[in-house]
Parts: C-alpha cells; sequence; structure tokens
C-alpha cells in the first residue's frame, strides 16, 4: 500500500531571486531524505510561489523495506582465545552490531575465515518518521539571506506562518517556531481564501480555487501565452528577457497580463536607456515594432485577475513616466559635460587601492592596447583608434546615468562620445570593449574594440594577480574567470596572431613599469598561463573528449587557434574508422624510447641500416610541410603528415635493434627518435589517448 506526500511551508513573500534554488532544494532534500529512510516513493514534484514552498509525493510506502545486512568482522585467530572462547575483540563486534555471539557465522575469504554478523531490521510505519523527518528538512534548508523572528533562535529565508503536512488524507503532527501542521492552506493574498486539502492529490486544483497558480511551470506557460497573444492582436514584438521572465514568474501566484503607454517624446532617448528603466525599476517587458525599435508602450504581469486593468495600467503608467522624467534629466544633463572634464573626474575614484584610480587603469589600457596593436600590426588609423578609445573608454562612468544604471557603461560611453563628435569607429570601440559581458555574449565586431576589450580585462587580470587576487573555489569578486574567457573568445573568434604569452608579456610589463608588483616577473607570467589554461581546457572541453584535451593541451595552449584546431582534428582521427589506434601506438613507441635519449645531435653518417635511413629521409621529408600546415592552422594536414611516419616507424622497430651495444650507434638512434618525438610533440601527447 501506499499514499501520497504533502508538505507546503507557508512565508511573508521571498525574494523573486531566492525561490526557484529554495524550491529545488526542497524538493532535493525531500528525495534524500526518503531514499535514505529506505521509504519506497514515486514522482517527487516541487511548487513555489511568492508566499509558499511545497512538494508532494506521489505513492509513498507506508512501512519502511525490511533490511537485513552481514558485516564482516575480525578473523577466526583473533576471535577466538586459546580455550576457543570469544575474545574481547569478538564481543566488542556484537555489541557494535546488537546482535549475540551466538548468531554469529564463519566465511572464508582469501584463505582467512572471519565472523560474520546478520544484522536485520524490520522497518517501521513511514507515518511514525515524517514528524521528525519533514522538522529536520526545514531545519537544513540554506538560503543566501537569512531571517530571525521573534523569540526564535530559528533562521529562515522569511517567517513561516502556515504549514500544511499530510501523508493520505492524515495530518502529519508537529511544530515550528509555534506554527502547527494542518491541512489549511491559504489563497490569493487578496482574491482567494483558506484552502483546505483533504488529499495531497488535491492539492494544486484547491489552490486554483483560491486564484493561486502553484504549478511553476503551468504559471510560466499561462505568461508567455498571454504575453504571446497580445503580441500577435497587437503586431508587436515584445522583448522577453529571461531573467526579468523568471523574476515576474515568482512575484505573481495569478498572472495577468495588461499593457500600458507612455508619452512618445521620451523615444528620443537612446532606446537602451528606455528599455533598462522599464526593465530594472519597473520589471516591465519592452515592445519593439518589426525593426526592432521601441514603441511607446509596455507589457506588465499583475499579481491578479483581468478584474479594472484599465485602472491598473493607468497606475503603472504614472509610476514610469516619472522614471522616465528621471532618465530624460540625466540624459540631458549628461550631454553638458565634456569627455576631458569627465577623463579628471577619473582621477578621485579609486579603482583599487593597491592599483590605483579608474585614471591610472585607463592609462594602463592605453599603453597596453597600443603594444598590442604594434604586435598585430595594425593599419596607422586604426592604431589611432585603438589610442583615442582606449583613453576615453571609461569617461562615462562619472555621468548620472551609468551612476544611475551601472549596466548601462559602454552604452552611454558610446551614444555621448558619438554625440561629442568622437569618430564613429572610437564610439563603437567604447561600447564593444566590454565585450563579451556575459557567457554567449557576442565580441567586439570592429578590430579597435577587440584590441581595447582584451587590454582592458588583462589589465584587470594581470592587476588582480599581482597583488594576490586570485580566485579559489566559487570565489571570484573581479569576474577574472569571465575576463579570462572573453579574452580567449576574442582571440579565437578573430584568429588573432597573438600568443597568450605575448598578450602576458605586454601587460605585465605595463605594470611593472608602473608600480611595485609584490610577486616576480616570471612567476606572475606562469600564473597567468595555468589560469589561462584552465579556461582553454574548458572551452575544448565543451566539443572534444578529455583525454584529447589532455593530449593537445600537453603540446602547448600559447596559440589558442591553433590549440582548438589541433583537438578538432586529433578528435576526428580518434573517432574515425580507420585503425588509428595502429598510428598512436607506433608515436607512442617513439616516445617511450626517446625519453632514453642523451641529448646528442643526430649524425646522419651513422644511419647505416636501411629502416633507420628510410626512416629519417620520411622524417625530413616531412618537417617543411608539417611545420606550415601547423602555421597555416590547418590541423587536420598536418596530423596527416604525421601520420605517414607510422609505417617506416613500424619498419624501423622491426628490423632495427635501437640499443646497440655501439654506444655512438645507440645514441644515434635515440637522437633520432628524439627528434622525431619533438615534432609529434609539438602537435600533441598521443601517450594521454585512451582507448
Amino acid at each position: 500500500m501506499a499514499k501520497d506526500l504533502l508538505f507546503e511551508i507557508g512565508l511573508e513573500e521571498i525574494p523573486a531571486r531566492f525561490i526557484r534554488a529554495a524550491m529545488e532544494q526542497l524538493q532535493d532534500r525531500m528525495t534524500k531524505w526518503l531514499d535514505a529512510s529506505r521509504l519506497e516513493h514515486g514522482e517527487v514534484k516541487s511548487y513555489a510561489t511568492p508566499r509558499r514552498l511545497a512538494v508532494l509525493v506521489k505513492d509513498v510506502a507506508e512501512k519502511q523495506a525490511d533490511v537485513s545486512e552481514e558485516v564482516k568482522g575480525p578473523s577466526r585467530k583473533i576471535a577466538l582465545d586459546a580455550a576457543g572462547e570469544w575474545s574481547k575483540a569478538a564481543l566488542g563486534f556484537a555489541r557494535s552490531q546488537g546482535v549475540s555471539p551466538e548468531q554469529f557465522t564463519f566465511k572464508e575469504v582469501g584463505g582467512v575465515e572471519y565472523i560474520y554478523a546478520t544484522k536485520s531490521s524490520e522497518g517501521v510505519d513511514t507515518y511514525s518518521l515524517l514528524a521528525e523527518g519533514l522538522t529536520g528538512i526545514v531545519s537544513a534548508m540554506t538560503f543566501p539571506k537569512n531571517m530571525r523572528w521573534g523569540a526564535y533562535d530559528f533562521k529562515f529565508v522569511r517567517p513561516i506562518r502556515w504549514l500544511v503536512a499530510l501523508f493520505g488524507s492524515d495530518p502529519i503532527n508537529f511544530e515550528i517556531t509555534g506554527v502547527k501542521t494542518g491541512n489549511v492552506s491559504r489563497g490569493h493574498r487578496f482574491l482567494g481564501q483558506e484552502a483546505v486539502i483533504g488529499q495531497p492529490s488535491d492539492y494544486v486544483e484547491n489552490l486554483r480555487s483560491q486564484h493561486v497558480i502553484a504549478d511553476v511551470e503551468e504559471r510560466e506557460a499561462l505568461i508567455l501565452e498571454q504575453i504571446n497573444k497580445l503580441a500577435a492582436d497587437k503586431n508587436w514584438t515584445i522583448a522577453i528577457k529571461e531573467d526579468l521572465l523568471e523574476e515576474v514568474l515568482f512575484l505573481v501566484e495569478t498572472p495577468t497580463v495588461l499593457f500600458g503607454t507612455f508619452d512618445p517624446a521620451y523615444l528620443n532617448i537612446p532606446q537602451e536607456v528606455l528599455i533598462t528603466s522599464m526593465r530594472e525599476h519597473q520589471r516591465y517587458f519592452p515592445v519593439l515594432d518589426a525593426e526592432g525599435k521601441l514603441l511607446p508602450y509596455f507589457v506588465t504581469v499583475r499579481n491578479g485577475n483581468a478584474e479594472h486593468l484599465e485602472t491598473i495600467a493607468k497606475g503603472n503608467e504614472k509610476v514610469l513616466r516619472a522614471r522616465l522624467s528621471d532618465a530624460k534629466f540625466f540624459y540631458e544633463e549628461d550631454q553638458k559635460l565634456k569627455i576631458e572634464d569627465a577623463l579628471a573626474k577619473l582621477e578621485t575614484i579609486v579603482y583599487h587601492e593597491e592599483l590605483g584610480s579608474v585614471a591610472d587603469k585607463v592609462r594602463r589600457i592605453r599603453q597596453i592596447a597600443d603594444s598590442l596593436a604594434a604586435k598585430l600590426q595594425t593599419a596607422p588609423e586604426v592604431s589611432a583608434k585603438v589610442s583615442r578609445a582606449a583613453d576615453i573608454c571609461k569617461f562615462d562612468l562619472v555621468t548620472l546615468m551609468v551612476y544611475e544604471f551601472p549596466e548601462l557603461q559602454g552604452t552611454m560611453g558610446e551614444d555621448y562620445a558619438r554625440k561629442a563628435g568622437e569618430d564613429e569607429l572610437v564610439a563603437k570601440a567604447i561600447f564593444e570593449h566590454y565585450q563579451p559581458r556575459f557567457a554567449g555574449d557576442t565580441t567586439p565586431s570592429t578590430e579597435a574594440g577587440a584590441i581595447v576589450s582584451i587590454a582592458d580585462k588583462i589589465d584587470t587580470i594581470v592587476g588582480c594577480f599581482s597583488i594576490g587576487i586570485i580566485p579559489t573555489g566559487s570565489q571570484d569578486p573581479y569576474a577574472l574567470r569571465r575576463q579570462t574567457a572573453g579574452i580567449v573568445q576574442i582571440v579565437l573568434e578573430r584568429k588573432l596572431p597573438v600568443g597568450l604569452n605575448d598578450i602576458f608579456e605586454i601587460a605585465v610589463q605595463v605594470h611593472d613599469n608602473t608600480r611595485n608588483l609584490k610577486l616576480s616577473v616570471d612567476e606572475l607570467r606562469t600564473n597567468l598561463y595555468e589560469f589561462f589554461g584552465l579556461r582553454v581546457k574548458r572551452l575544448l572541453s565543451d566539443n572534444v573528449r578529455y583525454d584529447v584535451v589532455d593530449a593537445v593541451m600537453a603540446a602547448g595552449y600559447d596559440d589558442i587557434v591553433a590549440v582548438v584546431a589541433r583537438s578538432r582534428a586529433l578528435a576526428d582521427a580518434v573517432d574515425s574508422k580507420d585503425n588509428f589506434k595502429n598510428t598512436v601506438d607506433s608515436f607512442n613507441r617513439v616516445s617511450n624510447l626517446a625519453a632514453k635519449a642523451t641529448g646528442a645531435a643526430l649524425d646522419s653518417a651513422l644511419l647505416n641500416e636501411a629502416a633507420e635511413s628510410t626512416l629519417h629521409e620520411t622524417w625530413q621529408s616531412l618537417r617543411t610541410p608539417y611545420q606550415k600546415a601547423l602555421e597555416a592552422d590547418d590541423a587536420g594536414q598536418a596530423l596527416t603528415l604525421l601520420a605517414g611516419l607510422s609505417d617506416a616507424i613500424t619498419a624501423f622497430f622491426d628490423s632495427v635493434m635501437v640499443m646497440a651495444e655501439d654506444e655512438r650507434v645507440r645514441a644515434n638512434r635515440l637522437a633520432l627518435l628524439a627528434g622525431i618525438d619533438a615534432d609529434l610533440k609539438s602537435f600533441a601527447d598521443f601517450g594521454k589517448l585512451v582507448w
């Protein structure tokens, strides 16, 4: 027999950003407790609204499963004394297992006899476990921020106001912070009343009757359905940002979509400003036309029914009007600020006490960007734009608009720079130097934007590393991992002909020339290379199996474009129907013996056997095209050329004694193998492949 189990925690309104994680945590803890308690069960489904967290478990067994377990004890030799009586060790084992020595049995394991105790435990009724178990689940839950209330020491995300706990139709009796469990939930704060839950399976429909859509997926589907219908009816494009949808989803219990308008005169403000103001302050969805231009409408989601929507819309319009008036004021005031005056203000803003002001950072960015442009041999006109963009890339940080909306940094810089008469590519680079801002974001579309972006990011990374701020575990307050990934993404997508060590050298030199470093230059470069290696490895691991990643990474990853190309080529070869394993086996035989090379130079005059001469000639014939293929990032062709050595290597080992008695001949053969191995390892360490 089995019954459904329902547990609901009723609360004061929970911050929307905490709810999904809390809902998933409750489901996970319930599942783990049931499993640990040996309680068979069916589906575990979680529910959540701003005022509740709940979990419903189908078909929970009414009794624990019986258990019978055989436990190994000490050996017979230790368990019995000289008189054949049970020793202290055996008696202690019996006590620890809750059995009498008469229940011991002997079994032979590996030629040695051991005593075994069989522990049997009859399952108890599920109901008797639930009160303590559910209390423990609640007590164990964790949140980003907790509250205490009344005189209770208990902490939770928000004060608990009601509890529903049912096993079948039977209430589970316990209390937390003076709140007793029962079978009565609460409906919508304004539209609903109390809801009596007769059976766990009635939970969703009982709450629905009280204007609460408890199922998160259903609530989200309702919001999207209403938004899409409105968009179709009005011929609008309603921009649905996932994080805003997620927040709105957990702000409402009964969602009703409505729209409002605002004065079209505000459309003179850049639409990014208007959209940000609507999203961040009011949780509104912006409305766009077919070309992606903002229209003077907004869409919002009401926590309630469809009554009096016109009144609700007017109230929202009034609030938005005030917000947009503020934005208009900020925008107009900011345009009175000259770029040179804004740059002067950066001198007074501390970037970091050990790294100087924001103005100091900008000067470093300029130096790094100029050196990168020179390294990349950019055209003089592009280099000039790089310099100017680097000089003014942070000026908008002192504007009123960016102070109000930090996420608009770069966006406002581009707009204000353009209005101040700056070159179009310079203005664009100011925006692009923040890209990519997050995983999946686009990279800069202009060369100037890409160079300044790398300069800004590597300055931050080198600066933090130089003062001991290195991410550990989940702690990364300066987003160094994200910025590292951004540099890797830019270099890869633009196929920039610059190595990581070149970028490190430029940035470290700038920091070394302008401030005192806590680490030596060599140690700093090593730490940077290892840190970037983790990002490159993660990038490769998204598409390539782990052993292939390890193999190509061992050959170096200074050239990001090259290591990606090598990983793809090697992955294709490993997965091909051709017997690539035989080729790799021949490479590994070379590597194993090459490790014994003494460093002697190769003397072709000592290659006196046909197979070693053939191997040498084959190797020499492909070295130049192999290097050219690598330089052209044609890793597939490079690997094909290396594979052409396989037959010659096999013939060599079949007919040549490498470890010859003649010391000169032996050293020469090892030198031949060492030379070949060096070329192999410039592509990958094939010994790391797993078959």
